[in-house]
């Protein structure tokens, strides 16, 4: 269960920090990975180039909407402002989908139709190497702080820092074919090996970012948890005063829940007692889902 901020101004700025962060991040991988992918001409790394470029942009996104999301409820937007993490997340997949197909098509076109002869040196791998290490501590801190404040934003950025630590080690490999063939000329598939690597980090985004985009498609349409109504349904049907509970609706509007519930309740209850009853039972299902905010129906039950 996710840990509860101590405020929602100081979960507000710890989500602002790890999104500027990557930005940051994904500045200097960005800019070192496309000054060594153009010397070099290695297609695997000018399209880690090309990935961590995309990075950049859904890093900005990512962090503009974690910004605009955190603003409080209006005339105009009564459920608040969540959605736009949502929609930064859609916007992040289809970057991400769109740069598979700048790769795929690239490194079909060395496959089929040309050969492009690879500077494979030092600084190859050692801006890879660099890569895998800033990804990963970036995608941890991203990871913990959309765990902590259920930000599907951050989730997508950190998904993005994730991929590209397994895509950087696909290009690392296949630097070290295309230098093995240097040494062992007669093995001429291996000069290949730079353009597999690239398909086969288009192949690893395309398999990550369909997960993310069918999550993020899913919240914008306003899925409910898998199994979350029945567990409410249980869970305050349990309570002695309650006869049943029924229409239960759930949205998300990033990470903020919203849940209505209408109970049958006993109609002898005073006011007084149909008021702490609602009370008890938005306590009971803020403890299933922390943070929701819970409308009660009450209605009498004519039986």
């Amino acid at each position: 269960m996710p840990e509860p901020p101590t405020s929602a101004g100081d979960a507000e700025r710890e989500k602002c920090r790890a999104a500027g962060s990557s930005v940051v991040a994904a500045v200097g991988l960005t800019g070192l990975k496309l000054v060594v992918g153009l010397v070099t001409r290695s297609l695997g790394i000018l399209a880690e180039a090309a990935h961590s470029g995309l990075d950049l942009v859904a890093a900005l996104m990512t962090f503009f909407a974690v910004r605009i999301s955190g603003k409080p409820a209006d005339r105009d937007h009564t459920y608040g402002h969540g959605k736009i993490e949502n929609l930064s997340a859609l916007l992040e997949t289809f970057l991400l989908l769109l740069t598979c197909i700048w790769i795929i098509y690239s490194a079909i076109e060395r496959l089929v139709t040309k050969r492009v002869e690879i500077d494979v040196n030092v600084w190859s791998f050692a801006v890879m190497v660099t890569s895998i290490v800033v990804d990963a501590s970036r995608s941890r801190v991203l990871y913990r702080a959309a765990r902590k404040h259920r930000s599907q934003a951050l989730e997508a950025d950190a998904l993005h820092f994730s991929t590209d630590i397994w895509s950087s080690g696909v290009v690392i490999l296949g630097l070290a074919c295309v230098k093995a063939h240097d040494w062992v000329p007669a093995w001429e598939f291996l000069h290949y090996a730079d353009a597999i690597a690239a398909l086969l980090v288009a192949l690893i985004v395309v398999q990550a970012g369909s997960k993310l985009g069918l999550h993020t498609v899913q919240a914008l349409l306003d899925t409910a948890p898998v199994g979350m109504e029945e567990r409410i349904i249980a869970a305050v049907e349990a309570l002695p005063a309650v006869a049943n509970c029924h229409q239960v609706r759930l949205r998300a509007s990033g990470a903020q829940h919203f849940i209505d519930v209408h109970i049958l309740m006993d109609g002898n209850l005073t006011l007084r007692q149909a008021h702490d009853l609602t009370e008890e039972i938005e306590r009971l299902i803020q403890q299933l889902v922390p943070g929701a905010d819970v409308t009660v129906h009450p209605e009498p039950d004519a039986r």
